[in-house]
């Protein structure tokens, strides 16, 4: 194992920011930790993340494709932020709920404030692609004209296309008194069309861009030959507007401008009155098309009388209109990343398998290497392809008899379930929790359950009222000395596909201690045990806030001047307010606190007498940090847990999660050192929250080295 990273933080003393003071004289807490200034407002914190999803697009030392993959990512982030939490502070508005989180802001206020932070970031969004990315593209090869910019050929082959690809997909809906105002659909980009006819007089059409056609049509390009290949497009609905003339014949076309409508898409199920849960969720996904509009986006040429037109038709509130300058659904650009441009792209990674398991004598020879210690998987950096072995040897290995696993977000084309699958056929006992409420998976996992019911597999779908988050596999063979539970416990799901571009870290292991837990568990699962004395495993809701409490009180009795406490702790979001008091409290005591927080974060650092000894970081770079690490020094007699929970409520109170301990000392010293440090060594895409809850991105000091963690643990991954 190479050296690790070293930093200093956990050693030195927090740096106050030069903002904490002005904190500390402007909204004084008075000791009191449920202060509301204490805490910022969990969805103005995630636009903050948003932000640095943009500042990533912004960012000119990404190659020009990562920098437009970034933006895509902004659009659907947003798109989901409205569809979920906008929709659900429209219907406390609605409903007068008058409970405020702990940062006191009310669903109004809430609103307003979420209005005036995102308008200047979507002006940030326009000029950015209007003049840096597309012209930037163009000037290397990969253009996207606009309509009237095309010349003779490439309008020939265009409407070509047109007439033949697309003509026959489109359909218009007209508005009048004889037919009432058509359904928009969930983020489809639409037409609002004006014609004028001489006996009739003007008209409104819908007219849907179908979102089964390319949003950029290729056309023809000249010039001289390069080194590189030219990709030529034009806007979609662009060409659909300039042969409007043939979806109206005998019709003036007066105008037409592109729209696209935004609904509430969280479904809510009743389970205790749901007879069948996978035909009311079923019932659910088709409401989900019709839910309550929550934003318009419109081209801001669009005239007063059509946004009055739609305002008015959509029932929607004025101030949910948002014009832009630009594409209306900037989720479609990553359609550009597919291009075989890779000198536009980062250098491509491969992942490793790590030594251990890369000269596997025999195909149930990883039974034998997990007996011999347990074995960690750092992904991307490490294949997922151990993972899907093991499943696919434990179904085919005579020797096995069950197997047992949580399935969250697979993804289509799953190994991971064609594995179990295979093990059903092969005679295993095979039961296998497939969690319907996933949201935005329902539909995929609900396909899924029905394939592994076919081949008899038991699937079950949970307890009433949880979402079921945990990441765990247990294998159980028959071998000479008896029976052996083999198990694998994650923090990100089993997922072949996001594995590449989300970090997690999977343990492969036959602890026994570990094994009599995730027994106890899965009986939770498929059956009617209450039991709550788990021995190591933390499990929500049964006593992972409690014990994770008491592993925060236990650093704040062990600090001392001459032994001080430590806690660093990596999630993807903190939300909840009594585990941010408890925080609080250790950092009243001294104890140092290093927080890694990818996305939301609502606890306030550098709070004079409350948070000074607090530092917050969040990482966002080439790969989406997923994984969940908590680090307690705890005398010198280090601990480290990681799991499937976040710290907020809802992972807390209303998930069943997992958090297990890092047993193998060598195993505990490559987390803390190698992930641990190297993140919060990170001085390249790593930012500082300030107590004013903006974000500073750290830069190299003069006589500093770059440190670029994701990069780092690329190169580290080898040596393992």
């Amino acid at each position: 194992m190479e050296p690790a990273i070293k930093t200093d933080a956990p050693s030195t003393p927090v740096k106050r920011p030069a903002d904490a003071v002005a904190y500390g004289e402007n909204n004084q807490s008075n000791g009191d930790l449920s202060d509301p200034h204490l805490y910022f407002n969990r969805e103005l914190s995630w636009l903050e993340f948003n932000r640095r999803v943009l500042e990533e697009a912004q960012d000119s030392r990404h190659p020009l494709l990562e920098r437009l993959k970034f933006l895509a990512i902004f659009g659907s982030n947003l798109d989901e932020f409205f569809m979920t939490r906008v929709s659900g502070l429209k219907e406390q508005l609605s409903a007068g709920v008058v409970r405020t989180p702990p940062d006191g802001m009310t669903p109004a206020e809430q609103l307003t404030a979420i209005r005036k932070k995102l308008k200047p970031m979507l002006k940030e969004v326009r000029h950015l692609l209007r003049d840096d990315l597309l012209p930037a593209l163009a000037a290397v090869g990969v253009k996207i004209h606009n309509f009237d910019e095309l010349n003779s050929k490439q309008r020939l082959k265009a409407n070509r296309f047109f007439m033949d690809e697309v003509f026959p997909v489109l359909t218009p809906l007209a508005f009048d008194p004889g037919r009432p105002f058509p359904h928009i659909s969930n983020l489809s980009l639409n037409l609002a069309v004006r014609v004028y006819s001489p006996e009739k007089g003007e008209h409104f059409a819908r007219l849907k861009v179908p979102n089964s056609l390319p949003r950029f049509v290729p056309v023809p390009h000249a010039g001289q030959k390069l080194a590189y290949k030219r990709f030529h497009f034009v806007w979609l609905e662009q060409l659909i507007i300039a042969n409007l003339h043939h979806l109206f014949p005998g019709l003036e076309i007066l105008e037409a401008y592109p729209f696209k409508v935004t609904r509430n898409a969280d479904i809510e199920i009743q389970e205790d009155e749901a007879s069948d849960l996978l035909k009311t969720i079923e019932a659910g996904l088709r409401r989900r098309r019709f839910g309550s509009v929550v934003r318009l986006t419109i081209d801001d040429a669009m005239p007063e009388h059509i946004r009055d037109l739609l305002s008015r038709n959509l029932r929607l509130d004025p101030k949910d209109v948002f014009a832009v300058d630009g594409t209306l659904n900037l989720s479609d650009l990553m359609g550009l990343y597919a291009i075989d441009r890779y000198d536009l792209k980062d250098s491509a990674y491969v992942p490793v398998v790590p030594q251990v398991l890369r000269t596997l004598p025999a195909p149930g020879a990883i039974f034998s290497a997990i007996r011999q210690h347990d074995i960690m998987l750092h992904h991307p950096y490490d294949s997922f392809l151990p993972v899907v072995d093991f499943l696919r040897t434990a179904a085919r290995d005579p020797k096995v008899l069950a197997i047992k696993q949580t399935l969250y977000r697979v993804g289509r084309d799953s190994p991971i379930v064609k594995a179990l699958m295979e093990a059903r056929e092969n005679d295993k006992e095979v039961a296998v929790l497939v969690e319907l409420k996933a949201r935005f998976d329902e539909e995929s996992n609900i396909g899924w359950a029905r394939a592994l019911e076919r081949v008899g597999v038991h699937v079950v779908y949970g307890l009433l009222g949880l979402k079921t988050h945990s990441k765990v596999t247990m294998v159980v063979r028959k071998e000479r000395d008896g029976l052996r539970r083999y198990l694998h416990l994650g923090t990100g799901n089993y997922n072949a596909v996001t594995a590449q571009i989300y970090t997690d870290i999977g343990l492969l292991t036959c602890d026994e201690v570990l094994a009599d837990d995730v027994s106890h568990l899965f009986n939770r699962l498929t059956g009617y045990s209450n039991l709550s004395d788990y021995k190591e495993l933390l499990v929500a809701p049964v006593n992972l806030r409690e014990n994770f409490t008491a592993l925060i009180e236990r650093e704040i009795e062990k600090h001392s001047a001459k032994n001080p406490g430590n806690l660093i702790l990596k999630m993807n979001a903190l939300v909840d307010d009594k585990m941010i008091r408890a925080l609080y409290r250790a950092s009243q005591a001294g104890v140092r606190i290093d927080l890694i927080v990818r996305g939301i974060c609502c606890l306030r650092p550098g709070v004079p007498g409350i948070s000074e000894n607090i530092r917050v970081v969040s990482i966002v770079g080439r790969y989406l940090e997923h994984t969940r690490i908590f680090y307690f020094r705890n005398g010198g007699d280090e601990e480290i847990y990681m799991g499937s929970a976040d710290l907020m409520p809802r992972n807390l109170n209303g998930r069943v999660e997992t958090v297990f301990p890092v047993k193998d000392p060598a195993l505990r010293k490559m987390v803390l050192e190698e992930i641990l440090q190297t993140a919060l060594a990170d001085n390249v895409q790593s930012r500082l929250l300030r107590p004013n809850g903006s974000y500073e991105r750290l830069k190299p000091g003069k006589k500093e080295t770059p440190v670029n963690s994701q990069i780092e643990l690329m190169r580290r991954a080898k040596f393992h």
